[in-house]
């Protein structure tokens, strides 16, 4: 049987095919500085941070986004460029609501194994904040600093910032705690799970608006840190 697919719904897939992208192999060094000064950052194409997960949607002097992606093969690259009114953080607490603060989300899936990760490793929902710090939830159920999984860098002129993040992608074998945890080797053809996001915090004790790089069918869309099965599908090319 043929499924046949509405004009509405093929608009919509047509403007967003986020759920599906490549990142081409960097032929240099990408050095994490928040300037993107390299030949690759140039070459690579803007990607929209546009849909709205939580809050309803803002004009573009509150908020605008955009990213990048390149890798090589001990890392993905990711460049964002963030258009933000108001730079909040609140808590000064860094386990405390660390989701309320402005801060970039990156979420990634090794293996694009989809499924469950809210409190186990199939997946990754690293919260990078504007100090730096990177915090996910670990298998104990609280939250950890996972600073040596990524690497950013973010300047700022005016209202835009630029952040700069190198990822190492861990397995689902990846434990806490453990010293010895190897990340993967990228190659081309591998294939990731992949989302990103931004938490904008204008001046409250929550966050008003939730952006993310793909479309989320359903009512809930905050479930990226529970079910990477709603991340999009990246593929490394050369």
């Amino acid at each position: 049987m043929i499924k046949l697919i509405s004009v509405a719904s093929l608009l919509f897939l047509l403007a967003h095919p986020g759920e599906k992208q490549t990142a081409k192999l960097a032929k240099s060094k990408i050095v994490i500085d928040g300037i993107a000064k390299e030949s690759d950052w140039k070459a690579a194409q803007w990607k929209p941070l546009d849909q709205f997960w939580l809050g309803g949607e803002t004009d573009t002097s509150d908020f605008k986004g955009r990213y990048k992606l390149v890798w090589d093969v001990d890392q993905l690259y990711v460049l964002a460029e963030i258009k933000d009114d108001t730079l909040i953080d609140i808590y000064k607490d860094k386990f405390d609501s660390w989701w309320d603060d402005d801060c970039l989300e990156i979420f990634v899936d090794e293996n694009r194994s989809m499924g469950d990760h809210q409190y186990n490793h199939n997946a990754f929902a690293y919260h990078v904040a504007l100090d730096g710090n990177v915090v996910d939830l670990g298998t104990d159920y609280n939250p950890h600093f996972y600073n040596d999984h990524v690497l950013s860098k973010r300047t700022q002129k005016g209202k835009i910032t630029t952040w700069e993040c190198a990822i190492k992608l861990h397995t689902d074998k990846f434990k806490d705690f453990a010293k010895d945890a190897q990340p993967a080797k990228l190659a081309v053809g591998k294939k990731i799970g992949f989302a990103l996001a931004y938490c904008d915090n204008d001046n409250s004790e929550r966050r008003e608006h939730f952006i993310g790089s793909i479309p989320v069918k359903g009512d809930d869309k905050n479930k990226g840190w529970i079910d990477a099965g709603i991340f999009g599908e990246l593929t490394l090319t050369k």
